[in-house]
């Protein structure tokens, strides 16, 4: 399965905000439930990196000192596109141990996050189809 086939749940977790933000607008975006990564885009709409929760209560820990989302947000990013199969997505974010990870077009501009519990519940549903038919198949039902 195509990640594309996840549009509704992946765009519902898009979080955008500017490489400029503060990290009060950045805690701002990622108090809303369900969302656990933002993605930091430059001034042309493309993603330049990406925040999650984590790291800003991390760096809430370790420093009190105020800084912007740009200092902040990693730039390495891991990221799918819609055209990639779900379950090589997954085991990029399980090899990187990853909850959320971005999904960009061609252009690398945002289009959803990909969150692995919507990952492995798809992966599930699939696995469980595959089994009733195998059982379908075996008992001599429905061919």
């Amino acid at each position: 399965m195509r990640i594309e086939k996840l549009y509704p749940m992946t765009s519902a977790r898009l979080m955008v905000i500017d490489v400029a933000a503060t990290l009060q607008a950045a805690a701002v975006t990622l108090s809303n439930p369900g969302i656990g990564l933002a993605i930091v885009s430059a001034r042309n709409g493309k993603a330049a990196g990406v925040l999650s929760k984590s790291d800003l209560v991390r760096h809430l820990t370790d420093s009190e000192q105020p800084t912007t989302v740009e200092a902040l947000m990693s730039r390495n990013i891991v990221s799918c596109s819609p055209v990639d199969d779900l379950q090589a997505a997954w085991q990029v974010m399980v090899e990187n141990r990853l909850q959320n990870m971005p999904v960009l077009g061609s252009d690398e501009k945002p289009l959803g996050v990909l969150d692995i519990r919507d990952a492995l519940k798809v992966l599930f549903e699939q696995e469980q189809l595959q089994e009733h038919m195998l059982a379908n198949y075996v008992a001599g039902i429905g061919y």
